[in-house]
């Protein structure tokens, strides 16, 4: 359990000649994510902070709105072949009154680690409506302040360091303080995980922090944000065109190409301070 990377042989070429030796992989295993039993989504992540995976996972498909809404998480069933628990299948019971997923929230067959919304039961269930307004957050951040971000958010990517293999998130203060970082072979878990933290710490909605990560900005993270109230979304790499669409229909702000001193910011001018 907790197991983020695997230790495997190779043969390194290069110019210079070759050699043998162990390198650091990023690991990757499935994870079977059940809601009272019945299984609903298989995704394929790195091992680790499980529990608040599932949390930012429900909360971004609207079945959670607080940390009340979860009577119990527990492992079950998994094991290998010589009966060990894999810690690879993943159990919510929702507390008493919360409404279960609706059907368009089951995942055919599975997840990918790159793609957080591949095997939607239906095309309309893409799109999900918010239960938390980001329009409504008044956080801001100053130019000088963000761009220091990215590297604020390496530092703290101590399993990137040894495989290069995963992506990050964080939720940040305006002043540029980084209240939780996630890593993940998944950017869409990365994120769950980040929101995840915040509902469990009862900080969702969190119209009062900023959204950081690590590769670019698609329409599945910018949803994200967007149902746990999160009015700044701050990528290193570059958005989609639906992702700015989406984010310019709930009144969010879009950055993207953070990089250095300079960025680019393609929705909510109001919340990024020059």
């Amino acid at each position: 359990m907790g197991r983020v990377t695997v230790r495997r042989p190779v043969r390194r070429i290069s110019a210079a000649g070759e050699r043998r030796r162990p390198d650091s992989l990023a690991a990757e295993e499935p994870l079977e994510l059940r809601v009272g039993g019945k299984a609903l989504a298989v995704t394929m992540r790195t091992p680790g902070h499980d529990v608040e995976l599932a949390h930012g996972f429900l909360l971004s498909e609207g079945v959670l709105g607080s940390r009340e809404d979860v009577a119990v998480a527990r492992y079950c069933d998994g094991v290998d072949d010589q009966g060990r628990n894999t810690y690879n299948v993943l159990d919510i019971a929702l507390a008493e009154g919360v409404a279960p997923p609706d059907t368009g929230v089951e995942r055919n067959f599975y997840t990918t680690s790159s793609c957080g919304v591949c095997g939607k039961a239906a095309l309309d269930a893409v799109k999900l409506r918010s239960r938390f307004s980001p329009a409504a957050s008044e956080f801001t951040v100053k130019t000088d302040v963000l761009t220091q971000m990215p590297d604020r958010l390496r530092e703290q990517q101590k399993v990137f360091s040894s495989t290069g293999g995963l992506h990050a998130a964080g939720l940040f203060t305006s002043d540029g303080q980084l209240v939780v970082v996630r890593e993940d072979v998944g950017r869409h878990n990365a994120v769950d995980k980040v929101l995840g933290w915040a509902l469990q710490a009862g900080r969702i909605p969190a119209p009062d922090l900023g959204l950081l990560v690590s590769g670019r900005a698609s329409f599945e993270l910018v949803q994200k944000a967007a149902m746990a109230g999160i009015g700044l979304l701050a990528a290193v790499s570059a958005p989609s065109s639906l992702a700015v669409e989406l984010a310019e229909e709930n009144g969010m702000t879009l950055i993207g190409f953070l990089r250095g001193d300079s960025m680019n910011l393609y929705t909510g001018d109001q919340r990024l301070l020059t």
